[in-house]
């Protein structure tokens, strides 16, 4: 049975969310924000209608989430009187207690992601490392997990670009996430995934080591502007491969954007290209290939300052792409992230998408970052 220490900590940390969120002040904030929802021309820009809306769904959020955290931890304190009156037993307090710790540690760990681009949603892009038909059929393994989490969480996900591997598996995989604050969670999840085990591919039945790198960016939204030049911009167009009828293979429905890119602060200069065969009509894709450019060159200026952030706060650790972040050693049923020291022992979880722990442990030692 928990204490009443353990109580007097939830009603605490509960408070305290309250009080940090300004949920009274949130409160007038959404009705302000409704009324301008109310003015006859609101939909007449649309773009504009829609991000009013989810700002105000943003506003609601935190609102409601304060409020059925409220009613949880009151739940457990009416239920000491309960247990002492022999209306409840111990073990369905316990369960009230449980489930009030699990929502406010959900909301300390959303509250975390305060920068502007944690709200957006993420393009997700996995891509095999040396290894041949090993490292495919890793990169296949990771593009699963990922898929479950999304599921877990009730989140959207489209197949953007997918590159079969040579015998299995899968050489590179680019998935577009709709969700709320997908790109904040999911950046824990940027660098290098190693995996250790006795292969199926190999013969001799001996141990392999294999990578799969994977890189997340937010996907921009039109409320932001991102300038492309166009003397920069040359595309192409070719057949998709893969399953989706005959209309696939004879159509060049698939667009290949190449943009000759110039780093303000540097003065370097690289190709950026982006491939889009998400359906069968070019046009979408050319739009979807656009967006995924732009979303890469947000995300070259979100790191610019970021690093330049590092350079004034002397962080203790420096997080970037190309890293080895985690390490997955399936014989020994180990799944270790390098940075925050957070392992477990069901293999069979991670890879089933229950990469949670990963992730908040992640978000607890560096969103303040």
């Amino acid at each position: 049975m928990i204490t009443q220490e353990q109580l007097k900590e939830l009603q605490e940390r509960s408070a305290a969310l309250s009080r940090y969120l300004d949920i009274e002040g949130k409160k007038i904030e959404v009705e302000e924000e409704e009324l301008r929802t109310h003015v006859p021309d609101f939909w007449a820009d649309q773009k504009a209608a829609e991000a009013q809306m989810k700002k105000i769904k943003q506003l609601r959020f935190w609102i409601n989430s304060c409020s059925e955290l409220d009613q949880a931890v009151e739940e457990v304190a009416t239920g000491f009187d309960f247990v002492k009156e022999g209306l409840i037993d111990e073990a369905e307090l316990d369960g009230l207690y449980a489930t009030a710790l699990d929502k406010v540690e959900r909301l300390e760990l959303r509250n975390m992601l305060r920068q502007d681009e944690d709200k957006m949603d993420a393009i997700l892009k996995i891509n095999s490392g040396a290894g041949g038909t090993e490292s495919q059929d890793w990169a296949q393994m990771l593009m699963r997990m990922y898929l479950r989490w999304c599921e877990r969480h009730g989140y959207k996900t489209a197949i953007e670009h997918l590159v079969d591997g040579d015998e299995a598996g899968i050489k590179s995989v680019t998935i577009g996430i709709e969700g709320d604050f997908a790109y904040g969670y999911l950046k824990s999840e940027n660098g290098v995934h190693r995996l250790v085990r006795v292969s199926p591919y190999n013969a001799q039945g001996k141990r392999m080591t294999s990578f799969a790198s994977v890189f997340v960016t937010p996907l921009v939204d039109d409320t932001i502007e991102i300038v492309l030049d166009p003397a920069r911009i040359s595309w192409d167009t070719f057949r998709s491969s893969g399953a989706g009828g005959q209309n696939v293979n004879k159509v060049e429905s698939g667009v290949r954007v190449r943009y000759q890119f110039k780093d303000p602060y540097t003065g370097e200069e690289e190709e950026i290209l982006v491939e889009n065969t998400e359906t069968r009509d070019q046009p979408k894709n050319r739009e979807n290939a656009l967006r995924n450019l732009k979303s890469i060159l947000y995300n070259k200026e979100l790191q610019h300052r970021k690093e330049e952030q590092r350079k004034i706060e002397d962080s203790k650790k420096k997080i970037e792409w190309g890293s080895q972040i985690r390490s997955y050693v399936f014989d020994d049923r180990r799944v270790k992230d390098h940075r925050t020291g957070h392992q477990t022992s069901d293999v069979g979880g991670v890879m089933d998408g229950d990469i949670d722990d990963f992730i908040k442990a992640y978000l607890m030692e560096f969103a303040g970052e």
